[in-house]
This record gives C-alpha cells, structure tokens and sequence, in this order.
C-alpha cells in the first residue's frame, strides 16, 4: 500500500513548511487531493517528490514559474524543451557569475584602499560610492 500523509506530515517528509504547500496549490504547482466528505485530505508519495523537485530546482536557481514550465514537461517525452529551459537558467548564472566577479574585484581594490587609509582622510570606499552615485 502507498503512504499517506495528511499535510503536515507532508511537509515534514518533503522539508516545507505546510503554508509552502498550500502556496504551490494556489499557484498550480501542487495538486491538492480531494477532500472526503467530513475527512481529512491525504497525500501520496507523488506529492512528496513533486515537493523535493521543486525545492531542488529552486536551489539550482529556478523561479517558481521556471519550475512551473519545467512541470508541465514532467513526462519525459520532452527532453528537448527541458534541456532548452536548464540552458537558458546556465546562460543566465554564467552572466550572474561574470557581474559578480567584477563586483568583488571592484569591492577588494576599495577594502584594499580602505586597508592602507591612515589618518584623518576620507574613507576612500565611501567617496568612490558617492562619486558613482553622481
């Protein structure tokens, strides 16, 4: 017999919070089961992947309407539109990754400054913040 969870026992087993799964339900993300005639609604185990796939496709950086489509291809007969999909997100961190490594070389050579400002000059990190904001 398959396991049944009523939805804190859900959320225990997929690691959200009970309001999280009520929130993918409103957002279409989650099925939510029938609810029997003066009973409890009970999920099964596909509601506990569907949770763990969402969470992990959140941590590779996916947004919940990225996660969305990505659901709507779940059968496996669309490869081709899920590898489309991961490339464009692996195009988008590589770009993220690329302003973030200027950030923090920008951000060293400032500390930098900072390091070996003596005396009672401007702070050098913050007189470049302010030129730049200008």
């Amino acid at each position: 017999m398959s396991q049944r969870y009523t939805i804190g026992a859900l959320g225990r087993q997929a690691g959200v919070n009970v309001e999280t799964i009520r929130y993918y339900q409103r957002r279409g993300l989650v099925a939510e089961p029938k609810k029997p005639l003066g009973g409890i609604r009970h999920y099964g185990e596909e509601h506990a992947r569907r949770l763990r796939f969402i969470k992990e496709a959140q941590k590779l950086g996916f947004s919940l309407d990225e996660v969305g489509e990505l659901l709507s291809l779940e059968d496996g007969l669309h490869c081709r539109e899920v590898e489309q999909i991961a490339s464009h997100k692996l195009a988008v961190v590589r770009e993220r990754m690329a302003q973030l490594g200027k950030i923090e070389n920008v951000l060293a050579m400032l500390v930098g400054k900072c390091h070996g400002n003596r005396g009672k000059l401007r702070c050098p990190l913050m007189a470049s913040l302010e030129i730049a904001t200008n």
